[in-house]
């Protein structure tokens, strides 16, 4: 059999009065992501993670920035066309390894539910997506809340 793993970041500046998106889930926070769709950090990486696997180019060649098909987007909907991109190719997905690092709020209570959003548009076992969290202990843009980073790891098979 045929296995493929693909690797994604994504970057967001935070801003006061935006919503939080993660993973497909709202979490109440006095700042957001900010970007052209619903700027879901987690979910950008593992579409740019599914796309990158199959050399597919990434998120911002398949729902560009400039058209305001995408502007506020749910980004699930972005994760569901990936997803059909590499079933299309005759794969399907084993499993996601992710981490997200910001330094406030804590997602803890927040990871099983995001889980479970991601299984239910990608049509697997919550089991088969791990999604962690680390600060930067104060470092970097991150320490300061100034932006978001997530990434995610994607496995692959033929079938």
């Amino acid at each position: 059999m045929a296995y493929r793993i693909g690797q994604g970041i994504d970057f967001h500046q935070l801003a006061e009065g935006r919503e939080l998106w993660l993973g497909g889930v709202h979490i109440p926070h006095h700042k957001g992501a900010v970007g052209h769709s619903d700027a879901d950090v987690l979910l950008h990486a593992i579409c740019d993670a599914l796309l990158g696997a199959l050399s597919l180019g990434d998120i911002g060649q398949h729902f560009p920035d400039t058209d305001a098909t995408y502007k506020g987007i749910d980004s699930k909907v972005l994760l569901k066309r990936c997803y059909s991109l590499v079933r299309e190719k005759g794969y399907w997905l084993v499993n996601i390894d992710s981490t997200i690092l910001l330094q406030a709020p804590k997602i803890r209570p927040y990871v099983e539910q995001m889980q479970r959003a991601i299984a239910q548009v990608l049509h697997m076992a919550v089991d088969d997506i791990s999604i962690k969290a680390t600060t930067t202990e104060h470092l970097s843009f991150i320490g300061r809340e100034e932006g978001i980073v997530a990434t995610a790891n994607v496995l692959l098979e033929k079938y």
